[in-house]
């Protein structure tokens, strides 16, 4: 069967153009979505994707109606592949069903994994960078180390629960279940012996 998608980006956009192109090819069936190429939440391409049988043709007017970027339509495909289907743009050369489109294809994934490949290393870089000029990096904590030690240690005596806690420091429950899980990895029980004693 083949099954065609269509997408305008704004309430104020139609699918008329799409709509007659995928007619005149033969579509049976449209999924028609009024969604940003941006957004994930596209219920009419996953009903498609979901309904998808071993034989079907997904057609589009063009690659930007169902993709917001080549890994998402690499993925798109994928997908589609993964259900028996084949997928083929009516403005572009990608048709899955011609061992030509199948070939771009493999090229494009080709030079997906490697722009994905130097993106990789260019974070590797830069982190690397801002180690060495001394940048503390990931996620800035919201405890000091001293504020943490007394937490867990008054946690571990059983001083206080984790909701206690929370309201004491008016802070999170999950604040403090990630100071208790870190202070468990360190396994630093004289330090919280210490806090105890000294504060």
């Amino acid at each position: 069967m083949l099954i065609g998608y269509a997408r305008v980006s704004t309430d104020h956009q139609v699918t008329d153009v799409q709509r007659r192109e995928l007619q005149r090819v033969g579509c049976k069936v449209i999924y028609e979505e009024t969604r940003s190429g941006a957004t994930m939440r596209r219920p009419e391409l996953r009903a498609m994707l979901e309904r998808l049988q071993p034989g079907d043709v997904v057609l589009v007017y063009k690659l930007d109606r169902i993709a917001r970027s080549l890994k998402d339509l690499l993925t798109i495909i994928e997908h589609i592949e993964d259900s028996g289907a084949e997928f083929k743009s009516l403005t572009e050369i990608i048709d899955t069903t011609q061992p030509s489109g199948r070939m771009i294809l493999q090229i494009l994934g080709a030079f997906a994994e490697f722009e994905k490949e130097l993106t990789r290393e260019r974070t590797k870089a830069g982190l690397k960078a801002a180690k060495e000029r001394g940048v503390r990096l990931g996620r800035e904590r919201v405890l000091s180390d001293d504020e943490a030690a007394k937490i867990v240690a008054l946690w571990s005596n059983g001083s206080f629960n984790k909701l206690q806690l929370s309201r004491k420091f008016n802070i999170s429950r999950r604040t403090i279940s990630r100071a208790i899980d870190r202070a468990n990895r360190e396994a630093q029980p004289e330090l919280f012996a210490h806090v105890l004693a000294g504060d």
